[in-house]
C-alpha cells in the first residue's frame, strides 16, 4: 500500500476535489472523526469547511495547515468498507491525528479504489502537531497493514516496476537515446492522450519532444517520427532519434490508433468532471499563472501552456496523474481554453465566477446552515505550497510515496549544481 502525504493551505480545496467524487457517485463518505454528523446525513463542503474553522482560527503560526493524506492499497488488493476505514482510524492514530478532526473519503473513480483523508495539522489549541519524521513513521505503519490486512506490499511492486519508472532526460547526463527510451516505449502503457499535440504535452515533462517527419519513397507518401530531447528551457538538446529505434509502439501508426482509443475512453472517463471542476476551482482562488500551477500539483495535476514567440498562450494542457488521461483546456470545457488564460495571465482580465456552474449542487446545502454564496468559505490565505513537480507526480503502476518539501528540495539542489556546470 502507498501513502501520499500532502500539505497545504488551502483547506475547501481539499475538500471540494473529494466531496466533488461523492456528488458524481465515484465517492463515499466512510467515516468522519471529531465532526457532528447531520441529522440527514448529507454533507455540503460549506458544512465541512466550517467544521474545520476552530481550529484553523486557533493556529499560532503554523503556514501550511492542511493535510491530505491518501492510502492506495494495489488494484489486486480486495478492500471492504470496513477495512478501508479500520485502517484509516489506526493510521491516523499513528500519525499523531486522532484527536484530530478528519473526514475519510473513498474513491472509485479510477481503477483502484483508494481513500482520501482530509484533516488539519493544527490542534484546538492552536498548535501544530509534530510532523519531523512523517516519512518513515508513514511507511512503517503501511509495512504493518499490508501484514494485517494481508495486502500485496507496495515494495515488492516498487522492485518489480522499477524499470518503468519514469525520470526526465537529462542531456547533460549522456546516453540520451536509452533515456529517451526508458520513457517512450512505456509511456502509452500508462496515459491516455487524445492527439500528437497532448502526447507532446505529455513528453515534455520529461524533456522530450516529437517530430513527425514526412517525406516519398517509391513514389509514396511516407510518415515517420523523431523523437529530440530538450534542455531546461525547452530547447533541443540532441540530435534527432528515429522512433524505429524505440519500438512499435513509439512509431507514428500505433500511436494513432492510441489516439484513437485514448479519445473513446475519455468520451466516458469520470475523471473529467473532477478534473474540470479542480480547474475551474484554481482558477477562481488564486490570482496568478505560479500560484494556479501551484495548486493543482497538489492535486496531481500538471499544467503545460504553450506560448508563441510573443509571449501569447495558443494552447494549455492539463495533465491529471491520478486518472493518467491528458486533456487539452478547450477539451474540458469552453471557459477553460487558451483564450481565457491568455486574457488573464497576459491581459489581466480574470474570469468572472459563475455560480450556476458550480461544482457542488445545491441539493447539498443543509436547512440548518444559512444560505450563503458557493466560496464563502474560501481562506483569504490561498495555498503556498510548492511546486512539487514532475519527480512527485510521476507514478509507477500504483503511484509513488513522497514526502513534499525534503524531495523537492533535493531536486532544486540538484538543479542548482547541474547548471553551475
Amino acid at each position: 500500500m502507498i501513502a501520499k502525504i500532502g500539505k497545504g493551505s488551502n483547506m475547501y480545496g481539499a475538500i471540494l476535489y473529494n466531496q466533488q467524487n461523492v456528488e458524481t457517485e465515484n465517492g463515499t463518505v466512510l467515516l468522519l472523526n471529531k465532526i457532528p454528523d447531520t441529522m440527514n446525513g448529507r454533507y455540503s463542503v460549506a458544512y465541512f469547511n466550517k467544521c474545520f474553522e476552530p481550529y484553523l482560527s486557533a493556529n499560532i503560526k503554523t503556514e501550511k495547515t492542511v493535510r491530505h493524506i491518501s492510502l492506495n492499497p494495489d488494484p489486486k488488493d480486495k478492500v471492504s468498507d470496513e477495512q478501508f476505514t479500520a485502517m484509516a482510524q489506526e493510521y491516523m492514530e499513528r500519525m499523531g491525528y486522532g484527536n484530530q478532526p478528519y473526514i475519510v473519503f473513498k474513491h472509485t473513480d479510477i481503477d483502484r479504489t483508494h481513500i482520501h483523508i482530509v484533516s488539519t495539522c493544527v490542534g484546538i489549541d492552536g498548535k501544530k502537531i509534530p510532523d519531523d519524521y512523517d516519512h518513515p513513521r508513514s511507511m512503517a505503519i503501511c509495512r504493518d497493514l499490508e501484514t494485517k490486512y494481508n495486502l500485496h506490499k507496495a515494495t515488492e511492486q516498487e522492485q518489480k516496476q522499477g524499470n518503468k519508472v519514469f525520470k526526465p532526460v537529462d542531456y547533460q547526463r549522456g546516453d540520451i537515446k536509452s533515456q529517451i527510451a526508458s520513457v517512450v516505449r512505456h509511456l502509452p502503457k500508462y496515459y491516455s492522450f487524445p492527439t500528437m499535440g497532448s502526447y507532446n504535452a505529455l513528453l515534455s515533462l520529461f524533456n522530450i519532444t516529437a517530430e513527425e517527419v514526412k517525406g516519398e519513397r517509391n513514389g509514396q507518401t511516407v510518415n515517420g517520427l523523431v523523437y529530440v530531447a530538450l534542455d531546461e528551457n525547452g530547447n533541443k538538446a540532441s540530435n534527432p532519434f528515429k522512433a524505429s529505434l524505440f519500438g512499435k509502439d513509439a512509431g507514428i501508426a500505433q500511436l494513432q490508433k492510441h489516439f484513437e482509443q485514448s479519445k473513446e475512453k475519455m468520451k466516458t472517463n469520470p475523471a473529467r468532471s473532477v478534473l474540470k471542476n479542480t480547474v475551474e476551482l484554481a482558477m477562481h482562488t488564486t490570482s496568478n499563472e505560479i500560484e494556479f500551477r501551484k495548486q493543482l500539483t497538489e492535486h496531481g495535476i500538471n499544467t503545460v501552456v504553450r506560448r508563441n514567440d510573443n509571449g501569447r498562450i495558443y494552447g494549455i494542457t492539463f495533465i491529471d496523474h491520478e486518472s493518467r488521461s491528458v486533456w487539452n483546456g478547450s477539451a474540458l470545457d469552453r471557459n477553460l481554453s487558451a483564450n481565457v488564460f491568455n486574457d488573464w495571465w497576459n491581459n489581466g482580465n480574470k474570469p468572472e465566477l459563475k455560480i450556476q456552474n458550480s461544482p457542488v449542487s445545491k441539493t447539498n446545502t443543509l436547512d440548518d446552515l444559512p444560505t450563503k454564496d458557493l466560496f464563502e468559505f474560501i481562506p483569504q490565505e490561498h495555498s503556498t505550497n510548492f511546486d512539487l513537480g514532475l519527480f512527485s507526480l510521476l507514478p509507477a503502476a500504483q503511484g509513488v510515496n513522497y514526502e513534499e518539501e525534503q524531495f523537492a528540495n533535493r531536486m532544486k539542489k540538484k538543479k542548482k549544481r547541474g547548471r553551475r556546470l
